[in-house]
């Protein structure tokens, strides 16, 4: 490319501006402590030219709401990926439902925000909305680095966490409710879930609120998503009941594809891993 057809490329693009349903790309705007954990995959655009394009909902939330979104350079086909964008709200919700049982053993600096979010005021919404999109994304840079099987974590900017956006072309992976396998299919898919279990057990944690609705099916492939209330096992004195329920709901729906799952000795297995891991 000569020197001429350089100086018209950039004031091409410097004559762009984003459109409706379109930003800048948030990235460059973000520190290191918001990025996802290196090496980052070569898939991500880090460009400072790219623009983030709205491509619709994918799933709606009590707290927050899923978007699909394309990060792409304009103009060059080669620099573009397709994220999720996870949003959670904050005034504008009333029924922030995140029970108080999940946050035992949690606690905030800034006691006038710890008083807020109890009262359920405006103020407080929109810090349990920040404080939720947090921990969201530590839990999954912390799941990633240990090899568990969750959506790559790009970044995190206020409240909302972008990630890997786990389908095909612009159709999301079915989530494991919306499977019916059978036989071998299904007995390595409960298979797939219980070393996801092992994975969060051996780092202390059991997720919380786990069910076939938060697993998705990419490939043969099993993908646990949802992890804001990931729980202690040990500091929250909920943590082994939430870790049952886990066990329940999970060999529940396996037991009705025909799968002998046993939820008490997944539990005892799981609960040797996480005091196990501690010793």
């Amino acid at each position: 490319m000569s020197f001429f057809d350089e100086s018209v490329e950039s004031l091409q693009f410097s004559l762009f501006e984003p459109g409706a349903g379109q930003r800048w790309s948030t990235w460059p705007s973000t520190t290191p402590t918001e990025r996802g954990p290196r090496p980052h995959p070569d898939w991500i655009v880090t460009s400072a030219d790219a623009v983030d394009t709205e491509l619709g909902i994918v799933k709606t939330g009590k707290e927050a709401d899923l978007f699909l979104l394309e990060r792409a350079v304009p103009d060059r086909p080669d620099e573009s990926c397709l994220l999720a964008a996870k949003r959670y709200r904050g005034t504008e919700t009333s029924d922030f439902h995140r029970s108080a049982a999940y946050q035992e053993g949690r606690r905030m600096r800034n006691t006038r925000d710890t008083r807020a979010v109890a009262r359920g005021s405006a103020h407080g919404r929109a810090v349990a909305a920040g404080q939720w999109a947090g921990a969201e994304f530590v839990a999954l840079c912390s799941m990633w680095e240990r090899g568990v099987p969750v959506p790559y974590p790009v970044q995190i900017s206020g409240t909302e966490v972008l990630m890997e956006f786990i389908g095909d072309g612009n159709a999301a992976a079915p989530r494991l409710a919306e499977t019916r396998p059978r036989g071998d299919e299904a007995t390595d898919r409960f298979a797939q879930v219980a070393e996801i279990l092992r994975g969060f057990a051996r780092a202390g944690y059991a997720h919380g609120d786990l069910s076939a609705y938060n697993l998705l099916v990419h490939r043969e492939r099993v993908v646990v998503i949802d992890l804001p209330q990931l729980v202690d096992i040990a500091a929250n004195p909920n943590g082994p009941a939430m870790l049952q329920r886990d066990c329940h709901n999970v060999c529940e729906w396996f037991r009705r594809q025909g799968v002998e799952a046993e939820e008490d000795e997944l539990f005892a297995d799981l609960i040797g891993e996480a005091f196990g891991s501690r010793w």
